[in-house]
Formats: structure tokens, C-alpha cells, sequence
């Protein structure tokens, strides 16, 4: 298994070694935030999840991620899996937004990606999920 590096910087009021208990399995992360929590499945049936920090909004309907180093997650897409975005805010408000996903290596929503995500990354597509689910915590909003 690939090691792979996470930065959070978060304020947490628990010790270090809980957090990370927690942030490491989706599962025990989803009952911390009271919500469900649900991973990305290959073809092969392996869990697949990213922490992604080059996302932003496109427009009402959709968000954007920078593909700076997807590999499974790029197979994910291109076989036409769904995707959720789960963040918290700086007040602590715990959101997931849920939706289909399309994958753009040109034209417009591709053209604003490179506009804002950092040129030290690769940015070799833009992964946009439309919008059609939301929830606050438990409380679905959309």
C-alpha cells in the first residue's frame, strides 16, 4: 500500500491519537460528525477516498476539484461512479454535498480550474460534481 501524506489543519478539543482513530476509518469519522459516511468503490470493490484541498465553487450547482494526483480515483470517475464532497467549516458545521460526476480536461470549467488552483500542482483535469444532495450533519438540506 502507498503511503500517502494528509495535512488538517484543524483545532481539535481531544487528544492527537483519537483524531486520527477517528479520521482513519470512515466509519468511526462518520459517527464523530453524525452523518453517514460513504467511500468510493472500484471495479475491483476497494475503498477509495481523498483528502482534496484544491476544490472550489464553479457555479450554484457545482464544485470543482483539481486532479493534481488522482489515480484511483480517476478510474472511479471515468467508469461513471458518483462522488460527495465532505468539509467542515471554520464554526465547525460539518456539510457532505453529493452529486454526479463529470471530468474535463478542456473547455471552460477546465479553463477556470487552472485560473485558481496553485501552479505548483499538475492540475491535469477538472473533476466537477454537480450538486444534487446536501446535508448539514445529519439534516439532509437538499
Amino acid at each position: 500500500m502507498t503511503k500517502q501524506r494528509i495535512e488538517i489543519q484543524q483545532s481539535f478539543k481531544a487528544p492527537v491519537e483519537d483524531i486520527f482513530k477517528a479520521l482513519s476509518d470512515h466509519v468511526s469519522f462518520g459517527k464523530v460528525i453524525e452523518t453517514e459516511i460513504k467511500r468510493v468503490i472500484d471495479s475491483q470493490e476497494q475503498n477509495n477516498a481523498i483528502y482534496a484541498t484544491c476544490v472550489a465553487k464553479y457555479d450554484e450547482q457545482t464544485l470543482v476539484i483539481a486532479n493534481n494526483y488522482f489515480s484511483k480515483t480517476i478510474r472511479n470517475i471515468e467508469s461513471g461512479s458518483t462522488g460527495s464532497i465532505l468539509f467542515i467549516t471554520e464554526k465547525g458545521d460539518v456539510y457532505q454535498v453529493k452529486g454526479n460526476i463529470e471530468y474535463h480536461t478542456q473547455g471552460p470549467v477546465f479553463d477556470d480550474m487552472k485560473q485558481w488552483n496553485p501552479q505548483k500542482h499538475p492540475g491535469h483535469g477538472a473533476t466537477a460534481l454537480k450538486v444534487e444532495t446536501v446535508y448539514k450533519g445529519a439534516e439532509k438540506l437538499l
